[in-house]
């Protein structure tokens, strides 16, 4: 049976399946899936093609036709947009090469239509696990926004996945957005927070130095004025989707008397200053072992390890109004970076 053939078929089942919802409407996903397995068999049962209504309940697509697959999507709502499968497609059915969906709408008047994967793919979720966004009459599928065909993309190693993913991401965010880390390591199938999620005045002191420390490399902003208000917000979503942590008071881990005068010596100065002073290996570490694709995330550009912190201290200097960050903080190694 040749594609021209499959699709004749599908238009039979849509309108089949279209006629019965109509009559009575399909009360969920598994009853809907059974039925397109049901008359997948009577209509196809003259072309030699056998349906296994016993599938592993994680396969991808849902039924196996030959060569051919459809994935089933259902919804009481009256949308034909719904979130699909995982990038992994971990459990691929690999007799599998060419894929429908056949999507069950009963919201407003019922009704079944079918498209073809590739497609209808038209967005990906980047949270824990990304997962496709599937739409039926999409205007644009997301492997033309990413200048990759589906079946090259679905081969690639994970990594290189994440790589389209993320510059597809970092192309569509807003002012005030953030990604969720999506790791492109060779190694990394994502980055995995904590089942849970943490409050930062829970952590171990050492956890609670570390995050810190990172946070103030990425966001050079927070020596601005006390009187800017959004200063601490890259510094939460930080902490936040790379981590996991919930963090109440962002202004506390750079100002509080406890963080930037912990000997409560009436020393005065600019707290903001010496919270950095007090942390300054910790940042210098993080300089040192830190992604490269988080500073293309914050600061727009790929640093090198050994430049990061004269790069910090430019910004630094461009936010602060009543101090100079490159005269006071990181003496000795802006020097050793300013000679090279």
């Amino acid at each position: 049976m040749d594609s021209d053939s499959f699709e004749a078929f599908l238009d039979r089942l849509c309108n089949t399946l279209t006629k019965e919802a109509q009559q009575a409407r399909f009360k969920s996903s598994s009853e809907f899936e059974n039925r397109v397995r049901e008359l997948s068999d009577s209509l196809l049962k003259n072309h030699g093609v056998e349906v296994d209504f016993n599938p592993h309940p994680q396969a991808f697509p849902d039924v196996a036709l030959g060569i051919y697959g459809i994935e089933v999507k259902f919804t009481n709502s009256d949308t034909w947009r719904s979130v699909a499968n995982s990038v992994l497609e971990t459990n691929r059915i690999e007799a599998v090469t060419e894929v429908y969906i056949v999507f069950g709408k009963m919201g407003g008047s019922p009704e079944a239509r079918w498209g073809r994967y590739e497609e209808s793919v038209m967005h990906v979720r980047t949270s824990h696990v990304p997962r496709f966004e599937v739409e039926i009459g999409a205007s644009e599928s997301l492997f033309s926004l990413m200048s990759v065909a589906y079946d090259d993309f679905r081969a690639l190693p994970m990594h290189e996945k994440m790589k389209h993913i993320r510059q597809y991401a970092r192309e569509r965010l807003r002012p005030g957005e953030r990604l969720w880390w999506l790791g492109d390591a060779e190694d990394d199938e994502g980055h995995t927070l904590p089942a849970q999620a943490r409050l930062y005045t829970k952590l171990p002191q050492d956890e609670k130095l570390r995050l810190r420390a990172e946070a103030v490399l990425l966001c050079p902003q927070i020596v601005n004025s006390g009187r800017s208000r959004d200063k601490y917000d890259d510094v939460v979503l930080y902490l936040m989707t790379y981590h996991g942590v919930v963090c109440h008071q962002a202004r506390d881990l750079f100002s509080a008397g406890s963080v930037a005068n912990p000997k409560n010596d009436n020393a005065g100065g600019i707290y903001i200053e010496r919270a950095l002073k007090l942390i300054e290996p910790n940042i210098l570490e993080a300089a040192a072992s830190m992604d490269d694709s988080l500073f293309e995330e914050y600061w727009g550009e790929r640093v090198g390890k050994e430049k990061r912190i004269a790069e910090w201290l430019k910004r630094a200097d461009s936010f602060a109004k009543d101090w100079k960050p490159s005269e006071s903080l990181f003496l000795t190694n802006n020097s050793d970076d300013s000679s090279t």
